[in-house]
């Protein structure tokens, strides 16, 4: 029957799209599409200035657990979450790229760091919120909150790596660094009481949209990355 004839050749063209590109729909779906869900829920939250319920209770548990020893960790964490570790490793990823002419892994790099960096100014002018005013904070920050940029560098940092790395034997170790690194990240800066829960969130949500969107636009052609 010419309907079931439609039918099979649609299962076998969906069949033959999964097999060449399955790890690439599977990526679009995990990095992509579930992180923009996320965030939008999030941030129609924050445009409506809505409370989001888990935000206040975790940082006054956060705040109830401060001491001397978390603050010199998280203080740690968050320092090298940004400007004195994550930016510094970003240009040099880049420049160690471009050195070994990786020409279009370098360019991914510089895209998804740079445009990450970019994309955290802009939308933070745009949501303007308030930074959390629970208590006064031992690294205070007057910038606004929405999203987290120490969460979205040091996650769009991670993803470059994590995709970079993935085709050699060095994934294990990035990816366990990484496991620990970004939550890390985060958690100091909502520790320190400069970012929401909800920001954190955020960040990462919008670090993997732009990284991986980054990745399947520069690596389209099917190149493989340094190995």
């Amino acid at each position: 029957m010419p309907e079931a004839g439609w039918r099979r050749d649609a299962v076998d063209a969906c069949g033959s799209l999964a097999r060449r590109h399955g790890w690439k729909l599977v990526l679009l779906f995990i990095g992509v599409l579930l992180p923009m869900w996320a965030f939008m829920e999030l941030a129609d939250e924050v445009h409506e200035a809505e409370a989001i319920p888990f935000d206040e209770p975790i940082l006054l548990f956060a705040r109830a657990m401060a001491g001397e020893g978390f603050d010199r960790v998280f203080l740690f964490f968050s320092q090298i979450g940004y400007a004195r570790g994550v930016v510094p490793v970003d240009v040099g990823l880049v420049l160690v790229a471009l050195a070994l002419r990786r020409w279009r892994e370098g360019l991914f790099a510089a895209v998804a760091t740079g445009g990450s960096g970019l994309l955290n100014i802009a939308t933070k002018q745009l949501f303007a919120r308030e930074r959390p005013g629970l208590w006064e904070s031992i690294a205070p920050e007057t910038s606004y909150s929405f999203p987290s940029g120490h969460a979205m560098g040091s996650m769009t940092l991670a993803l470059v790596l994590v995709l970079l790395a993935w085709p050699t034997r060095a994934r294990g170790w990035v990816v366990a660094a990484m496991t620990v690194f970004v939550p890390m990240v985060g958690l100091s800066r909502v520790y320190l009481g400069v970012h929401y829960p909800s920001d954190i969130l955020a960040g990462w949500a919008a670090a993997s949209i732009w990284t991986v969107g980054a990745w399947l636009l520069v690596m389209r052609d099917g190149a493989r990355p340094a190995g």
